[in-house]
């Protein structure tokens, strides 16, 4: 039996959100509608910010409103603070994706709050969770390889927040590369640490390819072990408060790279190369993932 990887669909919302084009609230439901035909059991479908700030993200309540409930298809909501929590709650997603920024000068940009307050907040939503309901929580760890206004995160601090959000009882918790800083060989060893922090904790990863490693640090993640990956159709991605931090790997190019290999991600690859190409002429750019220049092999 070929081992199976999951990847978690983010194009949607890390995809759109650094976009110049705006999309509607139906185009975005079409977007969503394709990728799960293609394959996508997980997706992340909003974010819960002030669209003030980030206006491709507007529209969360009536995504997820439109959104047909199924047995098949989980829809994530990223939650940034305690009113993204509730709205994530109010609009009945199946997953909520907590982040938790590794170091206080990306915190204090993204969210406006330190990392220590963000830990807080973690740990307030899930006593919320507890006593309340609510979806599954996903604790993401973002700029967990380097941040873009404090320089390098270390190996410490990842760890110490690991730690905490795994004593909460987190039940998954991603580590992002969100400026696509890192390299294979430190994302090894990242890793390494991070099982031994949270031993029974599912590790989920999530790499940014702007300086072209993002597939070199899935392939040594795979190889580590893990089994659950974020990525984004087409190559689409970045983020509105990181300087110069370009998309995802595109979800094309790690169907492609995983499946030659003989794994298996239950993507079907000639749809995904597709949508990578109409949602890039829909943002008026050129797709960003191989697959969707060079097609798959064989053809």
């Amino acid at each position: 039996m070929s081992r199976f990887i999951q990847i978690v669909e983010v194009g949607p919302r890390d995809g759109l959100q650094n976009e110049k084009t705006v999309l509607s609230v139906e185009e975005k439901l079409g977007l969503i509608a394709k990728l799960e035909a293609a394959g996508a059991q997980r997706t992340e479908v909003v974010s819960f910010v002030n669209p003030s700030r980030v206006p491709q993200m507007a529209g969360a309540e009536e995504i997820m409103a439109a959104l047909p409930a199924d047995l098949v298809h989980s829809r994530i909501g990223l939650v940034l603070n305690m009113r993204g929590w509730e709205r994530c709650v109010s609009t009945g997603c199946d997953e909520a994706n907590v982040v938790v920024c590794a170091s206080d000068g990306f915190a204090t940009r993204n969210q406006g709050s330190t990392t220590r307050q963000q830990v807080e907040t973690l740990a307030a939503i899930v006593e919320r969770q507890a006593t309340e309901g609510g979806p599954p929580i996903t604790a993401t760890l973002s700029v967990a390889f380097g941040c873009p206004f404090d320089g390098e995160v270390s190996q410490d601090q990842v760890v110490a927040i690991v730690r905490e959000a795994a004593a909460l009882g987190v039940p998954e918790i991603a580590i992002a590369d969100t400026i696509g800083v890192a390299d294979p060989w430190t994302v090894r060893r990242r890793i390494e640490a991070v099982r031994t922090a949270a031993p029974d904790t599912r590790l989920r990863m999530h790499f940014h390819d702007t300086r072209n490693t993002g597939l070199a640090n899935a392939f040594a993640s795979v190889e580590a072990g893990v089994d659950v990956l974020d990525a984004s159709v087409g190559g689409l991605g970045g983020c509105p408060f990181a300087p110069a931090a370009t998309g995802n790997i595109g979800t094309e190019d790690l169907v492609y790279m995983l499946e030659r290999a003989g794994f298996e991600t239950g993507y079907d690859l000639a749809m995904l190369i597709e949508i990578g190409r109409d949602i890039s002429a829909r943002l008026g750019k050129a797709p960003a993932s191989s697959l969707a220049r060079a097609g798959g092999f064989p053809a």
